[in-house]
């Protein structure tokens, strides 16, 4: 009976131990990511080079079968900056390029194939519009000879 107990309290260690350890790496993980983008940032670096390091960082810190997607540690970021906001206070202006308008891009993207798609029509208009009228060109010289055309011939 001590055993069973014993195999209890250590399972139930384990249990309550494990997420603490996966949780603190993830955290530690995404503050010094953000320590990492805004530092890059204040020292005048650009968002690109600044994000892809942070990026890099957390995506290595995390570990396991599953990568942490972009728009993850974004928001990974964005959380230990305002959570952090005394330490982190300079980095606040730097957070709108982590999170783009995207319903902004999905519409410039809807936009610009639409006019792709209306181009694509006007050209497959003119293009018929072309062979009609060498179509008809065709027709007219068969019809008119060099003996009608002849201004004096009676």
């Amino acid at each position: 009976m001590p055993r069973l107990k014993n195999k209890k309290i250590m399972i139930l260690a384990y249990g309550i131990c494990t997420p603490l350890i996966l949780t603190t790496s993830k955290v530690n993980a995404s503050s010094f990511g953000a320590e990492i983008f805004c530092s890059m940032r204040d020292g005048g670096n650009d968002h690109e080079s600044s994000w892809d390091a942070a990026y890099s960082y957390i995506k290595k810190q995390k570990g396991g079968i599953f990568k942490v997607s972009p728009k993850n540690a974004a928001a990974q970021i964005t959380e230990t900056v305002i959570r952090e906001k005394e330490k982190f206070s300079y980095c606040v202006e730097y957070l709108d390029k982590l999170h783009p308008n995207r319903k902004l891009i999905r519409d410039l993207e809807k936009e610009a194939k639409r006019k792709e798609k209306e181009a694509e029509d006007r050209e497959k208009k003119r293009k018929e519009l072309e062979k009609q009228l060498e179509e008809t060109n065709n027709k007219v010289s068969e019809e008119f000879t060099d003996e009608t055309l002849d201004r004096y011939s009676y």
